[in-house]
C-alpha cells in the first residue's frame, strides 16, 4: 500500500500551502484526513504537545520489526475516542488504503508566523499493538485518557535525535483507575470496523476476561486500574492493564491457556517484576496470569517455577485461584523473604 510523494522526500522542510495541494487534506489540525487523495496527513508539534503533558517522538529503543513513532491523538478535553474524524482516520488507514504521512513541526518561515514542518516519511500502525491509552492534561488542566498511537515506517525515514524520545534514568510507576477499561474498549471498536482474524478472536476472549475479573475485583472494594511503568534505561512504557493497588498484585490476562499465550504472559510478568519489585509498597509484590480456563500442568510448573500464580475462569463462570510456589526463583529478590543473618 504506497501512495507517491509526488517529489516529497524525507528531511524536506515545507509549509501546509505546499503540503495540501500535493498530498491532499486541509486546514491547521493535526491530523488531516485526505479522502480523494488516500492520505492521512499526522502532523506533530513539540510546543503543543508540552502544555498537555505528552511527548511524541521515536523510540530509543526498535524492537524486533524496527522503529516505532508514537503519536498523541487528538482531543483536547476528556478521555479521548475514535469517534472524532482524526483518531478514526488513522485507526482505519489500512482497511481504507490510505498512507499516513508524518511530519514535525520545525521552526517557522523568517519574517512570517507560518509554520513549517520537516517530513518524516510514509507510515502504517502496528499491526500486533497500534495503540496505547495513558494519563495526560487536557486544555483545562484536567487528568484524561489520550490514545498513542504506534506507527512503523513503510519506506525512507529520516530519524533524527532531537525527534527521538528519552530513554527514563531509574524505574517507575503510574497509577491510573480508568485507562485498562477504556484500552479494551478502544480495542473492541476497532475489531468492530474490521474484518476478524484468529488472533482478534483471541484478543476479544482476554478482554472480556479483563473486564469481567476487573469489575469482581471492584466489587469487592478493591482499587485496580492500569499501571504505566517506566522502565530504567528505555523510552518505552510497560503497561499493566491490571493492577491491584490494595493487594500490589499484578494480573496479566491471556485470551488462550495455550502455550504461546502463557509463555507471553510470562515474560510480561517478567518484566513487571524487574521493575517494580524495588518500588515502595506495604505489601510483597505478587504476579498471578489471569487465564480463560486452567492450563496444563507443564505450564503451571513453568509458572510456579518463576513464583507466578495463576487465576482462571472455572466451569461455574467464577474465578478460581491456583498458587505459584513462594518461593522466588535463583536470583530474584523477594521483598518479604527474611533477610540471612
Amino acid at each position: 500500500m504506497t501512495t507517491p510523494t509526488s517529489g516529497f522526500r524525507p528531511g524536506d522542510i515545507l509549509t501546509r500551502a505546499q503540503i495540501h495541494p500535493v498530498l491532499g487534506g486541509s486546514g491547521y489540525a493535526g491530523i488531516c484526513p485526505a479522502v480523494e487523495k488516500k492520505n492521512v496527513l499526522i502532523f506533530s508539534d513539540s510546543e503543543i504537545g508540552k502544555r498537555y503533558g505528552y511527548h511524541d517522538g521515536w523510540l530509543a529503543e526498535d524492537d524486533d520489526l524496527g522503529p516505532i513513532f508514537t503519536y498523541t491523538g487528538a482531543g483536547k478535553r476528556g478521555d479521548q475516542t475514535f469517534e472524532g474524524s482524526g483518531n478514526r482516520a488513522i485507526l482505519e488507514h489500512f482497511t481504507k488504503k490510505r498512507t499516513l504521512h508524518l511530519f514535525i513541526a520545525v521552526g517557522k518561515v523568517p519574517g512570517s508566523g507560518t509554520r513549517t514542518h520537516r517530513y518524516i516519511g510514509e507510515f502504517s500502525l502496528d499491526k500486533r499493538k497500534p495503540f496505547e491509552v495513558r494519563e495526560a492534561k487536557d486544555e483545562l488542566d484536567h487528568d484524561r485518557n489520550v490514545i498513542v498511537f504506534r506507527m512503523r515506517p513503510t519506506g525512507p525515514y529520516i530519524r533524527r535525535d532531537s525527534d527521538t524520545l528519552q530513554r527514563a534514568a531509574d524505574s517507575g510507576a503510574r497509577f491510573n483507575r480508568t485507562a485498562g477499561r477504556l484500552a479494551r474498549a478502544l480495542r473492541r471498536q476497532r475489531r468492530q470496523r474490521q474484518p476478524q482474524t484468529d488472533v482478534d478472536q483471541v484478543m476479544s476472549v482476554r478482554d472480556d476476561l479483563a473486564d469481567t475479573f476487573e469489575e469482581r475485583e471492584r466489587t469487592e472494594g478493591k482499587t485496580v486500574g492500569q499501571l504505566d511503568v517506566s522502565m530504567r534505561n528505555s523510552s518505552s512504557q510497560l503497561v499493566l492493564e491490571i493492577y491491584n493497588q490494595t493487594n500490589n498484585t499484578v494480573y496479566e490476562p491471556t485470551g488462550s491457556a495455550a502455550s504461546e499465550s502463557i509463555t507471553q504472559a510470562l515474560a510480561q510478568l517478567l518484566h513487571a517484576r524487574r521493575h517494580l519489585r524495588d518500588l515502595a509498597h506495604d505489601q510483597p509484590l505478587h504476579l498471578m496470569v489471569l487465564a480463560p480456563e486452567l492450563p496444563r500442568e507443564d505450564l503451571r510448573d513453568l509458572l510456579a517455577e518463576h513464583g507466578i500464580g495463576i487465576v482462571y475462569r472455572n466451569e461455574s463462570g467464577g474465578f478460581s485461584e491456583f498458587e505459584g510456589s513462594s518461593t522466588p526463583p535463583r536470583g530474584i529478590r523477594c521483598a518479604d523473604c527474611p533477610v540471612p543473618a
